[in-house]
């Protein structure tokens, strides 16, 4: 009784605990692995739809009869162009954190000659201009100017960002979430996606970065995304093979102490 392996004393609770453990984990990893497989496909479906469109020549924005048809496969990142007149004083600012550092996307809302509204972001600025801009916006006036905006179609993005989720009380944004925007602005007929002002190098009605790049710069939508799915899928394949390995050795090792 003595000389009994560790593997024969085991009562068949702890086998059974340890065969489980590692059945969970192998199908775990596998999971994982799938998963990034499945996002790998999104991610290089995406990355060929953007860079089709973005380089196009714009069209008018869609129409409110074409709303309801509006969606990301057929119609995010579309080169676009909309006329109407800044409703200035409905500016909010949402969170944002790009390559040129930490500061807001700067949301206007777009009155159009049909009565309806389009929530454009006009830009990034940084941090240090928040307090300017929201004076800006307090003091702002009616505005009759009509004007002309060129920019690329996005969806909108609903919940919130940074780990922290939109307050529309205290006028905290951390994404562009279109409808949570426009309701505390009373607006009677918002479009149900938004437009990024500006349009990157290489398209036909690009235009470089004003005198006042450095308080508002439009034209810093991402269109360029990294593609690590493949490299993260065959992580978790490799530990689900590492479990099943373990898991063959350990039944090894337990048929060579039964015999013994």
């Amino acid at each position: 009784m003595k000389n009994q392996s560790a593997a024969q004393q085991r009562s068949p609770f702890a086998k059974a605990m340890l065969a489980f453990v590692g059945i969970a984990l192998f199908l775990g990893f596998m999971a994982l692995g799938t998963w990034q497989v499945q996002r790998r496909a999104w991610k290089l479906d995406l990355i060929e739809r953007v860079a089709q469109r973005v380089h196009a020549a714009p069209v008018p924005a869609p129409e409110s009869p074409q709303w309801p048809r509006v969606n990301a496969a057929s119609y995010e990142y579309l080169p676009v162009t909309v006329q109407g007149v800044w409703l200035d004083k409905h500016t909010v600012l949402s969170k944002a954190l790009t390559e040129a550092g930490a500061g807001f996307w700067v949301m206007t809302p777009l009155q159009q000659a049909d009565g309806s509204q389009i929530l454009v972001n006009r830009g990034f600025t940084p941090e240090k201009m928040r307090t300017e801009w929201l004076k800006q916006i307090a003091e702002a006036s009616p505005s009759s100017e009509t004007v002309t905006v060129t920019g690329l179609m996005r969806m909108s993005e609903p919940g919130g960002g940074f780990l922290r989720k939109n307050d529309a009380s205290t006028g905290q944004w951390f994404s562009r979430d279109v409808t949570a925007m426009t309701q505390p602005m009373g607006l009677t007929h918002p479009a149900p996606y938004f437009i990024d002002q500006g349009v990157p190098a290489g398209n036909p009605a690009y235009t470089p970065p004003g005198a006042n790049a450095d308080v508002l710069r439009p034209g810093m939508t991402v269109i360029q995304f990294s593609n690590s799915h493949l490299v993260y899928a065959l992580t978790w394949y490799g530990l689900a093979a590492m479990v099943a390995g373990a898991a063959w050795l350990v039944r090894r090792h337990h048929r060579a102490a039964a015999r013994s």
